[in-house]
């Protein structure tokens, strides 16, 4: 086994320090280099050492080579800024518009012409929290239906805005058997 050694000598390439941003290495050099970390790195590699001194990557072990009881807490993600793709449906035209989660979280419409019948398809897993808001503009313009499913906070639709946007919130947990409903904004400008 080998350990790697350096093969350039970076510091006589210019007159720049070695730490300095503005080094130019080249191409070559690089090549040179990774080689001789590949050739240090394959020469140590012995698979039949993988769970002896090598720690061989197991979902259940943590570095420790033992089995590890995941609490909820290691298991929690935080976010600090995100992002979710926004499906612009545009001018719904009447008739049935489909709601298809895989295409978006944040959802956009207009109701444009005759009434509209929405439904929802390709929601997560049964055991799954799923979820998306609806800016939903002149809602209340044209006669509106909502899926069967749908169990609205109240126990009923929501009256919707003739000229101006609604923002509504769905989510379900069980796959999409029942909705839950909310408006959480009315008649935005």
């Amino acid at each position: 086994m080998t350990d790697f050694t350096p093969a350039i000598a970076w510091s006589g390439k210019d007159a720049l320090s070695d730490g300095d941003a503005n080094k130019i290495i080249s191409g070559d050099d690089f090549n040179t280099e990774f080689s001789g970390v590949q050739t240090a790195v394959n020469s140590k590699y012995d698979s039949t050492d993988l769970g002896v001194t090598l720690q061989q990557f197991d979902s259940d072990t943590a570095k420790l080579d033992t089995a590890q009881d995941w609490t909820a807490i290691q298991s929690l993600m935080q976010l600090t800024d995100y992002s979710v793709t926004t499906n612009a449906i545009g001018g719904t035209g009447g008739g049935t518009q489909d709601i298809d989660i895989e295409l978006g979280n944040s959802v956009t419409a207009t109701v444009d012409t005759s009434a509209n019948t929405f439904t929802f398809s390709n929601p997560t897993a049964s055991d799954e929290f799923c979820g998306f808001t609806l800016g939903l503009t002149n809602g209340a313009s044209q006669t509106v239906n909502w899926p069967s499913s749908v169990d609205w906070a109240g126990g009923s639709a929501p009256t919707l805005t003739t000229s101006g946007v609604d923002w509504l919130v769905f989510w379900t947990v069980d796959g999409g058997t029942i909705w839950n409903g909310a408006l959480v904004g009315a008649a935005f400008a």
